[in-house]
């Protein structure tokens, strides 16, 4: 459990507040959120991340405009993957020049849009790419800030769905084709080029390939300097693993002072990280009503409310997450169950072979549950996505409503009489 989420009484609380009365409040399945676990995690990096380095939160973990807030709170900047993630970093009151701008297929849409709004940069994932942004810039006379995404080709060590940083990945450009590029951006009358950034991949759990790859990033700032290209800025991504399973956890503190100690040989380098999944994971729980228990001639079901479209890690990932009980009982003794959803779909599950004395009506909590949740979430099965709460002490707030059926057909149309 995270400091802010854990047991008094036998009853799980976020913060100062049951499960219990959450969901007899809310309703289930419910996504809960606690406000200082938030800001604890985040303050862990910043507590090592000494001024003029700066941190940008991943957008794409948990984007409900309240967390946002939240972090934008504590000065935070913001990494963004699409123009409506854009849209929610203002809405929320994050600042345009803290916005760092990824993802590999940006449209001209989103381009005019981040120009328009003066982002502080776009990470550029291709020549492609920054043809494209050289001629809108130069379009709406303007000067875009850039700093080109390299694939430093190191192996992260994780599960091939959030690798990033090998050569056969889809992101970045090459390492061996990196100076070209950063020389025609150099020419280009309408990019101003900045920095350089790489990202290697999500939920890594040592330091060796993060240093592994900011020493590769520092040379080729070398090498640039050497043909007249002086970067200002390094951003060295996220990715930074939590423990889901009682994994040992990064050690933030030994990773962020060693990049810190790399970073005095380039005094005019300001250093940028991009946490995420380390700043929400274990600040939230998905909070789910059990409907039935099934048992089979091989297995015990415990069918609940919640599933693959509401949290859809297990079967996309084969991710585990721990799943506990919100009142804790020791009168009888756990039983092996498979915790799985209302989903037409054999994948439809939570978590296998868990140990849980369960019953029917009970409320179970899916633990690390802030990241990559409800982000993820889907209307499959015309199935309304679940309502987020944040928690701060003994207070309670509606951060979003559950959807309902006329949430599922907002802007479906039915066709004409005449035409069918």
């Amino acid at each position: 459990m995270s400091e802010s989420i854990s047991y008094k009484n036998n009853q799980l609380h976020v913060e100062g507040i049951g499960c219990q009365s959450l969901v007899e409040r809310f309703g289930s399945p419910l996504y809960v959120y606690s406000k200082s676990q938030l800001v604890n995690n985040w303050q862990q990096f910043q507590r090592h991340w000494p001024s003029p380095h700066k941190l940008c939160y991943a957008v794409k973990a948990n984007s409900n405009l309240a967390v946002l807030q939240v972090l934008a709170h504590q000065g935070a900047g913001f990494d963004i993957v699409s123009g409506g993630e854009l849209q929610r970093v203002l809405a929320a009151g994050g600042k345009p020049q803290s916005i760092v701008f990824s993802g590999v297929a940006k449209s001209k849409d989103e381009i005019i849009l981040a120009l328009e709004t003066g982002i502080g940069c776009f990470n550029v994932e291709s020549e492609a790419e920054l043809e494209r942004i050289q001629d809108i810039a130069a379009a709406m006379n303007k000067q875009a800030p850039v700093s080109l995404r390299v694939n430093p080709d190191v192996d992260a060590k994780t599960h091939p769905y959030i690798a990033t940083g090998m050569k056969a990945n889809k992101f970045g450009i090459g390492m061996a084709q990196s100076k070209a590029v950063f020389k025609k951006a150099a020419q280009l009358t309408n990019i101003r080029l900045i920095g350089a950034d790489c990202h290697i991949g999500s939920q890594i759990m040592t330091p060796e390939p993060f240093l592994d790859a900011a020493k590769r990033m520092f040379e080729l700032l070398v090498d640039l300097k050497k043909d007249g290209i002086e970067l200002t800025h390094l951003d060295l991504g996220g990715g930074f693993g939590v423990s889901y399973q009682n994994e040992t956890p990064l050690d933030k503190a030994q990773y962020l002072t060693e990049l810190v100690e790399m970073a005095k040989d380039f005094p005019n380098v300001t250093l940028m990280l991009e946490p995420g999944r380390a700043i929400a994971a274990n600040a939230g729980v998905l909070l789910t009503s059990v409907e039935y228990i099934k048992p089979s001639e091989d297995k015990r079901f415990v069918l609940v409310d919640a599933g693959m479209n509401d949290m859809l890690r297990p079967s996309l990932y084969q991710a585990w997450h721990d799943i506990v009980p919100v009142k804790e009982k020791s009168d009888e003794a756990p039983q092996i169950s498979d915790i799985v959803g209302p989903v037409c779909e054999t994948g439809d599950f939570l978590g296998h072979a868990r140990h849980l004395n369960v019953a029917q009506d009970d409320i179970l909590a899916v633990k690390h549950a802030g990241a990559y949740g409800f982000t993820m979430a889907s209307n499959y099965n015309s199935r309304g996505r679940p309502a987020e709460v944040m928690v701060s002490g003994n207070d309670a707030r509606l951060v979003r409503e559950r959807e309902n059926f006329d949430d599922l057909i907002r802007g479906e149309h039915l066709l004409d009489k005449d035409y069918i």
